[in-house]
């Protein structure tokens, strides 16, 4: 179901008190000015309510693509690189030091996560692909989410919605493969969170895993099904039965495994980060990819289940989805007594209205990476195949324990795209020959620059004691 992400907020930064060109005078007020430009429009994001984030998400994507060509051109004109063929001549007076608000790391519930400070333009680079890459995985969440609409989109809409979530995860993998690679030889220890190559190689793995699932979805019929079932708007039963086509069930079974892979390596990088200057990290996203690890795992037994009913064997059909379950931590309802039954069935039926709920509202919805969403299916499948062995076939069931051991290895449907480096277009980098003019935007020494509304720069954090005050404040520019 795709993790929320937070997307970070950051400090003014002035690129021409630290860096001069004398090839092209306005290219570090030009930086200065598409970062105050990122800033705002982060600031803004913070404060929208979940449904109005969604439909910002597309501007922020496009300030930042915007300006990391202006970061790359400083880089490349530090490094002595050329930028389309150009020379570039940037010189370094002083270190650049910038500020940004960590996401990832744990904090106090009710309040922002710790501002890292960090300095060189490799900090400002990292922290805006990886901010970047957020957006991508939150479109994504956008796209998927459009699925269970009042209105059930077509079976074209819906291919659509898929594949454009699919091209936005394998986006935000390229992206953080390129950070892993990039800081892969950094000292971790004195590293901000977001910019530890084992977090990257993390969440790189997490958006492949997404992405496989996603490729599995386009062509999976029963979470439609499912959803169709429970639309109180669709009245399309009145007319036909819901169509399931037969689908490649064994096929689909290794792609899931693959997901369960790479959900598994997403959580032991994630996991090994240790304590230091950076801290632990927010154990939601771990226990996030410990869900999507379980889903993965559920669905490819799921579709064993289907291979073998499909093949007339239907009580191992059924043996497989009683493995499911146990995998995605339901107990088999033959395991299970008929007092401790009815009430794992009301805690579960409690847990799947909430969860229908948040979806409604499209806030913090897919939060148990959709294990209640297979459950669903697999408990419609179970229903529907024990009344046809009851009646008809009459098949022993067979123990699921060894068919959960017999599993084969995963098969990979996605690569890792390689990351493209933007460049600044030939005509924006002549016209920064330019000296910069007195009328152009520059960042104001005394311009607002808090998170909050004015007037709240003195304000505790909620749950903390009143002469508490946060631990990285040293001067008035909060973000």
């Amino acid at each position: 179901m795709y993790f929320q992400f937070v997307l970070p907020t950051t400090s003014k930064l002035a690129f021409s008190s630290f860096l001069t060109s004398s090839s092209h005078p306005s290219l570090p007020l030009t930086a200065s000015t598409r970062h105050q430009l990122c800033r705002d429009i982060l600031k803004q994001h913070k404060r929208l309510s979940p449904s109005a984030k969604s439909n910002n998400l597309t501007s922020v994507s496009s300030l930042l693509s915007d300006y990391l060509p202006f970061l790359f051109a400083l880089e490349a004109g530090l490094t002595g690189h050329a930028v389309n063929g150009e020379e570039v001549d940037v010189i370094l007076n002083s270190e650049i030091e910038t500020e940004w608000r960590t996401t990832l790391a744990g904090k106090v519930p009710g309040t922002d996560g710790p501002r890292a400070r960090g300095r060189g333009l490799d900090f400002e680079i990292c922290f805006v692909l990886n901010t970047l890459a957020y957006v991508h995985s939150l479109l994504a969440r956008v796209q998927i989410h459009s699925l269970y609409a009042s209105i059930m989109p077509s079976a074209d809409q819906r291919l659509g919605s898929v594949n454009q979530a699919k091209n936005h995860l394998l986006q935000a993998n390229s992206i953080h493969t390129y950070l892993m690679t990039r800081f892969g030889d950094s000292d971790s220890s004195a590293m901000a969170i977001e910019t530890q190559p084992s977090v990257q190689g993390g969440l790189a793995a997490l958006a492949l895993a997404e992405a496989t699932l996603l490729a599995v979805l386009s062509d999976d019929p029963y979470p439609t099904v499912v959803t169709q079932e429970r639309n109180k708007n669709d009245k399309e039963w009145m007319i036909k039965a819901p169509e399931i086509p037969k689908v490649r069930a064994h096929l689909f079974a290794r792609l899931c495994l693959a997901a369960a892979e790479h959900s598994e390596k997403a959580e032991a990088m994630l996991s090994s980060l240790g304590g230091g200057r950076s801290g632990r990290i927010d154990q939601d996203l771990i226990k996030y990819t410990n869900d999507l690890k379980k889903l993965a795992k559920a669905k490819a037994c799921r579709f064993f289940g289907i291979d073998a009913e499909l093949g007339g064997e239907t009580g191992k059909a059924i043996a497989w989805l009683q493995g499911a379950r146990r995998v995605l931590g339901f107990s088999p309802a033959s395991e299970e007594g008929s007092l401790r039954k009815g009430f794992a069935k009301f805690r579960k039926d409690f847990a799947e209205k909430k969860e229908d709920k948040r979806i409604e509202k499209g806030a913090d919805w897919g939060s148990d990476a959709g294990r209640l969403e297979e459950a669903r299916v697999i408990d419609m499948l179970e229903k529907k195949w024990t009344r046809m062995n009851d009646t008809m076939n009459t098949q022993l069931i067979p123990p699921f324990e060894p068919l959960l051991n017999s599993m084969p290895s995963g098969r990979d449907v996605h690569q890792t795209r390689a990351f493209n480096l933007p460049v600044l277009d030939a005509d924006i980098l002549e016209r920064m020959r330019a000296p910069p003019e007195k009328d152009d935007v520059r960042i104001s020494a005394d311009e607002e620059s808090s998170d909050d509304e004015p007037g709240t720069e003195g304000r505790n954090p909620p749950g903390t004691f009143p002469s508490l005050s946060t631990s990285s404040t040293h001067n008035s520019d909060y973000f």
